[in-house]
């Protein structure tokens, strides 16, 4: 078989052409921009990249310290580390529950409050992109995200399937 010279091989013309998952990473970081321009202009410019990691959906509420780290595929070092910060600057608290011995994270209202903001933030963008491509593409989109995600973990919880993965951030 012949190579069409313009075209290239297969592999040289996937090479060219992004993959889902380096699209969805590109939308996401256009996101988290987005995200802390409105959180400082909001009066959240101690929030930084590093600690919007750990802020995220499902927000860290009620969560034990490992369990976090794992959602956010972290080390429970490097997570420990964030949670000091993020603990100083009033966003969180470590605290145990009634009851309990073991001390999870908990928002604070002013960690409540920066949630509202970024997910506001995102709200916004959100219309944006729906404005830009229409209201029923957008909305297609978004369902068929939700969709595949859905299906993602159905196929890890099937008992003996190579897909079957830990991914205590998605349950």
């Amino acid at each position: 078989m012949r190579k069409n010279p313009k075209m290239g091989s297969v592999s040289e013309r996937n090479l060219r052409q992004p993959f889902v998952g380096a699209l969805l990473r590109m939308a996401y970081q256009i996101t988290r921009v987005y995200q802390l321009g409105a959180l400082r202009e909001h009066g959240y410019g101690d929030l930084n990249q590093a600690l919007l990691n750990v802020m995220v959906y499902p927000h860290p509420d009620g969560v034990r310290p490992g369990d976090l780290a794992e959602r956010i595929n972290m080390t429970r070092q490097a997570t420990k580390y964030l949670l000091r910060q993020l603990e100083a600057l009033g966003y969180i608290e470590r605290r145990a529950q009634k009851g309990g011995t073991r001390r999870l994270v908990f928002l604070t209202r002013r960690g409540w409050q920066s949630i509202d903001r970024h997910r506001a933030a995102v709200l916004e963008l959100e219309a944006q992109w729906a404005k830009a491509i229409g209201q029923k593409r957008f909305k297609d989109f978004k369902e068929t995200l939700a969709q595949l995600i859905a299906l993602d973990m159905k196929l890890r919880d099937e008992p003996g399937s190579s897909a079957r993965r830990e991914f205590v951030g998605m349950r």
